[in-house]
């Protein structure tokens, strides 16, 4: 039988979002391709320090660890690296004792037409253009911002979403960026049974809330939150689409526009995953940060 990932959480991840590879990239930037290929080879017995995912994907292979978890989460490298290169980042995967097996090294190209080919539910990457071609593709998808992550001294995995434009489709804040607040709050309240529609993170909740149903909330090694600039009225319409779509959050943070930052600290979150820029700023002198270029807020260079 072939191999299948049925019933498993996909992540796929970018070299360096994984591990720091900043002393290779600046003699890529200042010497060209040939003085890179040169320097990685001559270093791939070099291990390479953790990058700003690393303990995510730590805490997410860990899960695999658990009896109820067990082969429920598969972590696959992808990588604009040859092989050849590429030979220091499985190195350095050795060393750290991560079960990744799986990679695709493109060559230079980029590697996000690969997402879709090994189903990925999550792409984390630090090039903002892999990440807006998989968020085209339909697929859950962050630039990894370096930043303050918080130590965790246990296992727990705790993931944070903004609500729209992230698990929600952007439909609502087009209405806020349009026409204001009140507005907003009034087609909200008016809207308030009518479900949202779905966002581009909406299968990777899904697939996160699969695990969490396999473990007694009491065993659970994740915990997810929900942090938005959203207030009552305006919750409703959120607590009742995801009642529908089946999904439980195990908290749901409704801010009325106060800054995210010190409520991510508090929640503790291993990434926070939002659309505005500016929020992700703010967390990231907390927390590890996931800037999701999708929707009103992040329009192209040729749609400005």
């Amino acid at each position: 039988m072939p191999a299948s990932f049925d019933g498993k959480l996909v992540v796929a991840i970018s070299s360096r979002a994984l591990f720091d590879l900043s002393d290779s990239h600046r003699v890529f930037e200042k010497e060209g391709l040939d003085a890179y290929q040169d320097y990685q080879i001559a270093h791939e017995d070099d291990v390479l320090p953790p990058g700003d995912a690393f303990p995510l994907v730590t805490k997410l292979l860990a899960i695999n660890e658990l009896e109820e978890g067990a082969g429920r989460v598969e972590v696959i490298l992808l990588s604009r690296n040859s092989s050849d290169t590429g030979l220091r980042v499985f190195n350095s995967i050795e060393h750290y004792g991560l079960p990744i097996t799986r990679a695709a090294f493109a060559g230079g190209e980029s590697p996000h037409r690969y997402v879709s080919a090994f189903g990925a539910h999550l792409f984390l990457s630090t090039d903002p253009e892999d990440v807006r071609q998989v968020l085209d593709a339909g697929y859950a998808a962050a630039t990894i911002l370096s930043g303050a992550g918080l130590q965790h001294k246990d296992d727990l995995l705790r993931i944070a979403f903004n609500g729209d434009a992230v698990l929600f489709s952007d439909e609502s804040e087009q209405v806020f960026q349009s026409s204001g607040l009140e507005a907003f709050t009034a087609s909200e309240k008016q809207a308030a049974r009518q479900p949202l529609s779905d966002g581009p993170f909406k299968a990777f909740l899904e697939a996160l809330h699969q695990i969490q149903r396999e473990f007694s909330p009491q065993r659970c090694p994740i915990r997810t939150a929900l942090v938005t600039a959203r207030s009552a009225p305006a919750h409703e319409r959120v607590v009742r689409t995801l009642r529908g779509w089946g999904i439980r959050l195990d908290e749901s943070l409704f801010l009325g526009g106060l800054p995210k930052g010190p409520f991510l600290k508090a929640f503790g979150a291993d990434v926070f995953f939002d659309d505005q820029q500016g929020h992700c700023e703010s967390a990231r002198e907390h927390v590890a940060a996931g800037h999701v270029p999708h929707g009103i807020s992040n329009p192209r260079p040729e749609d400005a």
